[in-house]
């Protein structure tokens, strides 16, 4: 896997997952407002995000060698599909509940951190 474009990939996927985060901590002080309203904004906010990050990602995951870019371009995908439907169901406990397993705790990383850890891994860093 060629180091760079693997590191460049990881870059975006660090900065979307800061993103992701920072949205979602937007919303739970709109919530502690009671701001229900704006705390579904930020949901639909984080699912649009995270259901454009295949699309985004893709010039990023065609440089990777083939054998590569498959599992890492399905992997993305699987994000994209399960925000895209988030939104077109409009459920925000869906929305909420986004790159988060079902078992997952406080504090744990989540799936897309889990991803970016996985693809350091490969590239040896």
């Amino acid at each position: 896997m060629s180091n760079d474009a693997l590191q460049e990939l990881i870059t975006f996927l660090e900065n979307m997952s800061a993103d992701v985060k920072r949205i979602e901590i937007d919303g739970e002080n709109a919530l502690a407002e009671g701001g229900q309203t704006a705390f579904q904004a930020c949901l639909e906010k984080k699912a649009k995000l995270l259901a454009g990050l295949a699309e985004n990602s893709w010039v990023l995951v065609e440089r990777l060698p083939n054998e590569q870019a498959d599992g890492v371009a399905s992997k993305l995908e699987q994000f994209s599909m399960s925000a895209s439907t988030a939104l077109r169901i409009g459920s925000v406990f869906f929305m909420t509940a986004l790159l988060y397993p079902e078992d997952h705790k406080p504090g744990e990383p989540n799936d897309l951190d889990v991803f970016i850890g996985e693809l350091r891994e490969r590239a040896g860093l």
